[in-house]
């Protein structure tokens, strides 16, 4: 199916500065930047143009390919997987073109880190696409998720836990201040679970509340010693944490929540949700069934069967750190890169 989200899908707009040259002829617009988040279930682009210290956006799109599908099982990115998203970067190719895009980089993440064909698609995809995709590490790729959120968290908590609950794994990031200064990243943690790897482990069977719960257990396990770390439970216990949630399962539940006829990014982006909340819309996702998640607007066919074992993931987080409430981000890798971009300019610049 020839698939483009509705979470990234607009109407390019084209900004130009608001004075004039001598000869009356406006000033050309700031050079493009482009981010491309090759992972594990999608593959992202946004490009944007700088707007102070943020960015304003012209495109985007957002397609799902799946390109870790049966990798657990082989080691290896399937032919069909790699079809999808050579079609899926030729896309995005063109749209860099378009916009002639000459400040950029394109990731790849959790899928190719642990293929063994990886290296052999990446020179494909740059010789059929021009595209240069880059692996980062899982420490990188949650520091820029981080980043890329970086606008939604608050400074009334001197403690954050940020989160991007992915196809194929799970990033956790630490993040602190002190004096009043913006919060930083202290720590993160890759827990090898995510959406995909999860949802292949059943092999086209409905989860069941047992199973939920072995996922669950699995993904929090590794959250205990990340804790007793940093002593994370004694300062959630005292109020001085809080929780924002990156990914495709908060944002699908945050919608379901609202009650959305269809997606809507201005509404998801920055929403607070209670944990109370988040619990009903698992109740409800178990009790409609597989029909029923196909059938909802915000879940639809592509992400039937990956929003539960996301949500097994999301309670494995909450449950480790019950702070009580979550601000949903429908924004995260892609941001980061943009605006770790734009920084690196300005001060050549200067």
């Amino acid at each position: 199916m020839d698939f483009e989200s509705e979470r990234d899908r607009l109407e390019p707009t084209v900004i130009v500065g608001p004075a004039q040259r001598a000869s009356g002829l406006p000033h050309p617009p700031p050079p493009a930047y482009a981010a491309i988040d090759l992972g594990t279930n999608n593959c992202r682009l946004l490009v944007a143009r700088p707007a102070g210290g943020a960015f304003t956006v012209i495109d985007s799109f957002s397609r799902i390919i799946r390109l870790g599908e049966g990798l657990a099982e082989t080691g290896r990115l399937s032919d069909a997987a790699i079809e999808r998203a050579i079609a899926c970067l030729r896309i995005c190719a063109g749209k860099l073109r378009r916009w002639n895009v000459r400040h950029g980089r394109f990731v790849a993440t959790e899928a190719c880190r642990q293929a063994v064909n990886c290296d052999a698609f990446l020179r494909r995809a740059f010789a059929e696409t021009g595209v240069q995709l880059e692996i980062i590490s899982p420490g990188e790729e949650a520091s820029l998720a981080a980043r890329g959120c970086g606008p939604l968290l608050t400074s009334n908590r001197a403690f954050g836990i940020v989160f991007d609950i992915g196809g194929g794994s799970t990033e956790v990031v630490w993040m602190g201040s002190r004096r009043g200064e913006s919060l930083a990243v202290l720590d993160t943690i890759s827990i090898p679970l995510g959406v995909v790897t999860a949802a292949d482990r059943l092999k086209g069977r409905d989860i069941t509340p047992d199973l939920y719960a072995a996922l669950k257990a699995e993904a929090r396990a590794p959250l205990l010693a990340f804790d007793q770390r940093h002593g994370i439970s004694a300062k959630v216990r005292g109020g001085r944490v809080q929780m924002l949630g990156a990914s495709g399962t908060v944002t699908t539940v945050a919608g379901i929540h609202k009650r959305l006829s269809r997606y809507r990014r201005d509404i998801v982006d920055g929403a607070m949700l209670k944990f109370s909340e988040i619990d009903a819309v698992t109740d409800e996702l178990f009790a409609v069934g597989p029909d029923g998640r196909r059938a909802n607007p915000c879940v639809g066919p592509e992400r039937a069967d990956l929003v539960l074992p996301g949500c097994a993931i999301l309670d494995a987080i909450r449950d480790q750190w019950p702070v009580g409430r979550l601000r949903v981000a429908d924004r995260g890798v892609r941001e980061g890169i943009l605006l770790s971009l734009m920084a690196r300019d300005r001060r050549r610049r200067r």
